[in-house]
């Protein structure tokens, strides 16, 4: 897994395109992530920027039946924040402050055009926002941004990318809560347009804009509070199968969030590297493709999976499955939450199999042979489906001309996704 860059490049206010500002949000996360704001109440920048903005909004309704679902609103998010208050309060020392203070002549720009300012389009006038937070609440930021902008692909590309790469699988429980304030936020912004009466000829055509760009973002807000019963979809196959080329395109198409074996086992290898030989340049190597190592990457995917879930978010596991334990213990992270499953056997002839992975040795410069041989292994330690599995089970012919929509349609077929 390639990290991402620690360099900052949004540190002299320049534009930058989607995966840059990942990077970077994710470097600068990390950076501070030592920062704790001793004093400061687990969720009370969250809780202050929430009740000033609701009581803003409410001000502004006229009808009723709107100011009962913005209360609605409010209820939910005390209620949530209640409930996530131990993991705000775990995750205290992860407080940092926002991107958009340190970086606010950043621009976030999708071909050519701006989508946010800032970057990640935060509002840094509201009551709280100059508080050190949850790195939770800038990825919010950022996708509420982009939902607002009717820009769905983008918004999913960037979770899957900065979850990828942070590794920090826990902050998606508390998306929806700051995603919720968030948006909440832009709905507020709508009011501040709205011009003052009797002092522009186009007051009631520009009146009404700003009272439907308040409800749109409201109605966001309410999305986002909403929990949905999310699938867990496995991608079961050997290497060169097409697993990880296939279930890039779930993210987009389905919003599906990847949780890959190959960016988790190096993750933990570098983890017990860090821990066990610190200062140690003799140190023997750890076999990452040994017994016990892939015990523990299969032990991390489930947990990635289950927070996933855990969170309203449908995941997609990416990796190899070769044994009937490893999908099991995946797919028991599905059914201990009730919530659906299905396994996706990534197959093609091992003509195209070997084919691909000569292809992709050579495009990385590893041994074609090596690479081969440990097609051969998997191959061999590859155990058939039983019958129990074959109730969640669909077949994939990856070399079919149409192969990315028939994903796209069994995954749709079997299960339903928020």
């Amino acid at each position: 897994m390639r990290s991402p860059p620690t360099a900052d490049p949004a540190a002299s206010g320049e534009s930058l395109e989607l995966e840059a500002l990942i990077d970077a949000l994710v470097a600068y996360h990390r950076g501070a992530a030592s920062h704790d704001a001793e004093g400061q109440p687990a969720g009370e920048p969250l809780a202050r920027t929430m009740t000033a903005e609701l009581a803003a909004i409410r001000e502004a309704l006229l009808d009723d039946e709107e100011r009962q679902r913005l209360d609605q609103l409010g209820r939910w998010f005390e209620q949530d924040r209640v409930r996530l208050t131990p993991l705000l309060e775990a995750r205290a020392a992860r407080r940092v402050p926002s991107w958009a203070h340190r970086h606010p002549g950043s621009r976030l720009c999708h071909e050519g055009r701006p989508l946010l300012v800032n970057a990640i389009g935060r509002d840094l006038e509201v009551p709280g926002a100059e508080l050190a937070d949850d790195p939770a609440s800038d990825l919010a930021a950022l996708l509420v941004g982009l939902e607002g902008r009717e820009a769905p692909a983008l918004t999913r590309l960037a979770l899957d990318r900065y979850l990828r790469y942070a590794g920090d699988y826990e902050l998606a429980r508390l998306l929806s809560l700051y995603g919720t304030c968030h948006a909440v936020s832009a709905a507020r912004r709508a009011l501040r347009r709205r011009p003052a009466a009797g002092r522009d000829p186009e007051h009631p055509a520009l009146l009404a804009e700003s009272m439907a760009e308040c409800r749109r973002y409201l109605a966001l807000a309410e999305r986002i509070a909403e929990f949905r019963f999310p699938p867990l979809i496995i991608a079961v196959g050997v290497s060169g199968s097409g697993k990880s080329r296939f279930t890039r395109g779930l993210v987009t198409g389905l919003g599906a969030i990847r949780v890959s074996s190959e960016a988790e086992r190096q993750r933990l290898a570098q983890a017990d590297d860090a821990s066990i030989h610190p200062q140690d340049d003799d140190a023997t190597a750890v076999d990452i493709f040994g017994e016990a190592a892939t015990a523990a990457t299969y032990r991390r995917l489930a947990s990635c999976a289950g927070l996933l879930l855990d969170a309203g978010i449908p995941a997609c596991v990416d990796a190899t499955c070769l044994t009937r334990a490893q999908r099991d213990l995946l797919r028991q992270q599905a059914e201990a939450r009730g919530l659906p499953c299905l396994l996706v056997s990534f197959e093609a002839d091992d003509a195209t199999l070997r084919r691909r992975i000569e292809k992709r040795a050579h495009r990385q410069g590893g041994a074609v042979e090596e690479s081969l041989a440990v097609l051969a292994s998997q191959q061999r330690r590859f155990e058939p489906f039983a019958d129990e599995e074959r109730l969640h089970l669909v077949h994939l012919d990856t070399t079919a001309d149409n192969a990315a929509e028939t994903l796209v349609g069994l995954i749709q077929e079997h299960v339903t996704l928020g």
